[in-house]
């Protein structure tokens, strides 16, 4: 839901501004970013803390059969584990850190990212970052789970 919702919110960021917008429009879209952001954020906290001890822990398990396990017996595979599980487990703890900070940014200068071209280009790469540090973790994970699934 959050890698879907991110064209949304990426179209709300890059429009607003002052030249495309009046200011009961601005205000209109002020609402829905902002409820659009928070969303987001809520949604990337909530998948991120579930995948870290809920999911994760199926992986982690000490038994010989555990995903992780099968990983690293193999040394063609154990790179899965050593770089993508790694980055899976720490980087992807970026992507609601972030989110929350773009939502913050959003809550806290509202119209004036209309008019303010260096606040809304740091939202922009705050937010384009948060998507990164959402995808790649993802995509490690679809291939662990192709290699050794739980």
């Amino acid at each position: 839901v959050y890698l879907l919702a991110f064209g949304g919110g990426l179209a709300g960021l890059w429009s607003l501004r002052d030249r495309y917008v009046t200011g009961p429009g601005l205000r209109e879209r002020m609402r829905r970013l902002h409820l659009g952001l928070w969303t987001m954020a809520a949604i990337c906290w909530m998948t991120v803390i579930s995948g870290t001890y809920i999911v994760y822990p199926w992986y982690r398990a000490k038994a010989p059969e555990s995903p992780r396990s099968r990983l690293l017996a193999d040394p063609s595979k154990a790179a899965w584990h050593t770089f993508g599980m790694e980055w899976k487990e720490h980087v992807a703890w970026l992507a609601p850190i972030l989110s929350t900070a773009v939502a913050a940014l959003v809550w806290r200068y509202r119209e004036d990212l209309a008019h303010r071209a260096d606040l809304r280009r740091a939202a922009l790469v705050l937010f384009v970052l948060a998507f990164a540090a959402a995808v790649v973790p993802g995509v490690f994970g679809a291939f662990i789970n192709k290699v050794a699934p739980i």
